[in-house]
């Protein structure tokens, strides 16, 4: 097994995963099977894929949102201080509170909110490949055919309509004079 302990520059200590010669359940170290493609391995790797647990916001979605710490929800200002007694013991307060209580709410809500995110983005995969997707390609097609029909029909009736308006009303000369 391989993994281990690391202390950045700050001092915070990190662990690496631990990583099993053999793979583990969810994704073996093993070589692929005789009759196997690379296609098979491809398709088979998006769903086995491994977790990241200490990276858990890759593409940085909640950035904004969710990163609030003590200082940007009670700050004092110059002149206004409490005893540093209290204000280290509201900061470790607010900081295990805020943990521990995430925690707690992820333990109840975290798998039943993820099946029923799971079951609705897979409604909404479902709909948008097997119907939104199909429907506008079938609407293109048929709008394109009747924009040609009224292509079509503006050419021939419309076109020399406005080019025999366009002749007759070019002769027409506008001049304007002051009188005093």
């Amino acid at each position: 097994m391989s993994g281990g302990k690391y202390i950045d520059e700050e001092g915070v200590l990190y662990t690496t995963p631990v990583i099993r010669e053999h793979g583990n359940i969810y994704k073996p170290n093993n070589k692929t099977m005789a009759g196997e493609t690379l296609m098979d391995t491809a398709a088979r790797d998006v769903h086995t894929k491994e977790i990241d647990l200490v990276n858990r916001d890759p593409k940085h979605l909640n950035d904004d949102v969710v990163k609030i710490d003590f200082e940007d929800v009670i700050a004092e200002p110059d002149g206004t201080h409490s005893f540093d007694g209290i204000w280290k013991a509201s900061f470790t307060t607010f900081t295990v509170t805020k943990y521990w209580f995430y925690r707690l709410l992820t333990t109840i809500f975290g798998i039943p909110l993820a099946l029923i995110w799971g079951i609705y983005f897979a409604i909404l995969s479902f709909l948008h490949i097997w119907a939104v997707v199909p429907f506008m390609r079938s609407y293109l097609i048929e709008i394109q055919c009747i924009s040609r029909v009224y292509s079509i029909g503006i050419h021939t009736f419309c076109d020399p309509l406005f080019e025999a308006m366009g002749k007759a009303l070019s002769f027409i000369k506008i001049s304007v004079r002051k009188e005093m």
